[in-house]
């Protein structure tokens, strides 16, 4: 069987812009709740897009740590290529694919780090042996071996222990949104798509796109 021929018919739900509610946090809220009942493997995993400052995009699958109506947080080290990307463009697009579901969605805004107390009480919830490896890793740069690395690794542990401090290099992500759309598989390819625009004085207005 040749690439071409790969595809699978949608039928599982719909999706209509006159009964998704009208705040699109709330929204996103509601499939989300339904991923976690569905027990689909890493529901918070979502495709992050950066643009670099040579005008190339560049994109990476991380894991959401937290959502309100403040927007969508992820954590990660300050001076990784997305980090570096969004010094340069400060706007990123985020995707999740919820196969099981067939759904997808994907949100569209400005960046901007977390306050530091924020990032502080992230860190001090993750399991040591992350805190560790943010410690030990200068994330996107080269490095000789393997073996290197966990030598960087066992060097921090045995000089931080059981309570290593949150480096400054690392700490979390917002991604305010103004855009997000919502998207359902539907049969012959006539998926339903709803998006929501973000207005200049907060208000959503929401649409039906066309698939």
């Amino acid at each position: 069987m040749s690439i071409a021929d790969l595809r699978r018919e949608y039928s599982q739900a719909t999706l209509s812009e006159n009964e998704v509610d009208p705040d699109p946090i709330r929204q996103f809220s509601h499939w989300f709740e339904e991923t976690l009942a569905a027990k689909i493997p890493e529901p918070n995993a979502m495709s992050v897009a950066t643009i670099g400052a040579n005008g190339r995009p560049s994109s990476r699958i991380l894991l959401l740590k937290d959502f309100d109506e403040k927007g969508f947080t992820w954590y990660t080290n300050y001076n990784s290529r997305k980090a570096q990307d969004l010094l340069h463009h400060p706007y990123a697009a985020i995707t999740f694919h919820w196969v099981e579901l067939e759904r997808q969605i994907r949100i569209e805004g400005k960046v901007e780090r977390v306050a530091e107390a924020e990032s502080e009480a992230y860190f001090k919830i993750r399991p040591v042996k992350s805190q560790l490896g943010a410690i030990a890793s200068a994330q996107s740069q080269p490095i000789e071996s393997r073996e290197l690395l966990e030598k960087q690794f066992d060097e921090a542990a045995e000089k931080f222990g059981d309570t290593p401090p949150r480096p400054a290099h690392w700490g979390g992500y917002r991604l305010k949104p103004d855009l997000i759309e919502f998207w359902q598989g539907r049969r012959s390819r006539l998926h339903d798509r709803v998006i929501y625009t973000c207005a200049a004085d907060g208000s959503w207005a929401r649409h039906r796109l066309q698939p």
